[in-house]
């Protein structure tokens, strides 16, 4: 029926014949419509996981980076901001889910006090090592998703906090700022920010950046004369079960009618009380989530890119007005945005490299926790950590293993154990 309705399906095209002045448009204010949220188990699925499989890949980022390919829990706990997982839950309690992954060791401190160290298996070490690589081949196509990000921005410039909390969803390597952005000098430098943050700025606009997804779909599915209509339609589904008043589908029929500003485009002219500009918010977050490798991200992230992107308040309603666009998920006790048009079913449309190494993580850590609750780590533990890190404890005794200043950190005493360590401790 909602094909049928707006001439639209998940490839989306122009409503034709369709054409009214700017002056007409502006008179439009935003009207007043609130569209139920109803709960599509479907995306939920997709988005169930996530957030453990971004804390794993973050974790395994920081192990193998490291010099000795293997950190003692204290060090790792000062990452613990940037893995998303609830406050309540022990790091050490995460990582011994995923044996098959982690590898775990000890020995003791000065003190004589044991202390947990975490390397990576030779399966998890294989995966990251495909990851590198992909990074590698991909150094152009992620160089140009960034480029697209900060040409959303007013100034064409994010501090580097923002870009950190998207980089994950945008496939950026952990170590980004030295190891991905000293290779593009002609394309981005830092910049000291007013407020003294640092920030990342664009230096070359790329005209064949800035063509929006839904502009770069269209383009090859509609007639020349429909294109300089400029009403471009987005692609929109419902969850099963949606019921949709005839008020509101009467307002979205003729909503998909407005024209369609580029995100790309300068929108200052645009009165921020209209419905006119509303759609021009709709299509900066579609395009943000296109840049997306899942085409999704959490709200919070999106919330802090109001000022960067010169948006009104309240921006993200957008996202509960427009339901058949995106979905927000409360997966994780969190909200997901999800861009429907991405997924069919629980399938991604457009299957990135990348993601196919995260889903090995995730297979990983599947096998892991039913082969920990199977007790097979537990029978073989003292083979897999003592003689897994042999190397690494023995060049830890060369550096005196733990410092007093490590010892001293406040997130030193995380590495209590919160089950009994299953190999004795001891100095290799």
């Amino acid at each position: 029926m909602f094909r049928r309705l707006f001439g639209i399906g998940r490839n989306s095209g122009f409503v034709h014949g369709y054409r009214q002045g700017y002056i007409y448009q502006q008179k439009f204010s935003l009207v007043n419509i609130k569209l139920k949220w109803v709960k599509d188990r479907t995306l939920d699925a997709v988005v169930a996981g996530q957030r453990d499989v971004k804390a794993t890949g973050i974790l395994v980022s920081i192990i193998h980076s490291s010099s000795q390919c293997c950190l003692p829990i204290y060090h790792l706990s000062r990452y613990r901001g940037q893995l998303g997982l609830p406050s309540e839950l022990k790091l050490s309690t995460f990582i011994r889910r995923y044996p098959n992954i982690f590898v775990e060791s000890c020995f003791l401190d000065s003190g004589g006090s044991p202390v947990p160290w975490f390397s990576l298996s030779p399966e998890a070490l294989e995966l990251h090592q495909r990851e590198v690589s992909i990074l590698q081949q991909s150094q152009l196509e992620l160089r140009d998703r960034l480029c697209k990000l900060l040409m959303l921005t007013t100034h064409r410039i994010l501090p580097l906090q923002t870009i950190d909390q998207l980089k994950w969803d945008l496939g950026l390597p952990y170590d980004y700022q030295h190891s991905f952005i000293p290779n593009h000098p002609e394309r981005f430098t830092y910049v000291r920010l007013p407020d003294d943050r640092v920030g990342l700025k664009l230096l070359f606009w790329d005209d064949k950046l800035s063509i929006s997804e839904l502009q770069k779909n269209s383009s090859l599915q509609q007639k020349v004369e429909d294109i300089k209509n400029g009403s471009l339609a987005f692609p929109v589904s419902f969850t099963r079960g949606f019921g949709l008043k005839r008020k509101c589908m009467e307002w979205l029929k003729e909503w998909q009618k407005l024209p369609y500003t580029s995100p790309y485009a300068d929108a200052s002219h645009l009165d921020p009380r209209t419905d006119v500009s509303e759609k021009r918010i709709v299509g900066v977050f579609h395009e943000l989530l296109h840049l997306t490798l899942h085409k999704q991200t959490e709200r919070k992230n999106v919330s802090n890119l109001r000022r960067p992107l010169s948006l009104p308040q309240k921006f993200t309603k957008a996202f509960e007005r427009h339901p058949g666009i995106f979905y927000i998920s409360k997966k994780s006790d969190t909200q997901t945005v999800v861009l429907r048009e991405a997924y069919y079913g629980q399938e991604p449309v457009q299957n990135h490299p990348l993601l196919q190494i995260r889903e090995g993580f995730a297979s990983l850590m599947k096998k892991g926790l039913l082969d920990r609750s199977r007790g097979v780590y537990k029978r073989n533990r003292d083979t897999n950590s003592v003689d897994g890190l042999r190397n690494e404890v023995r060049i830890a005794d060369k550096t005196n293993q733990i410092s007093s200043k490590d010892k001293s950190d406040s997130m030193f005493y995380d590495y209590d154990s919160d089950s009994p360590l299953q190999s004795p401790c001891r100095y290799i």
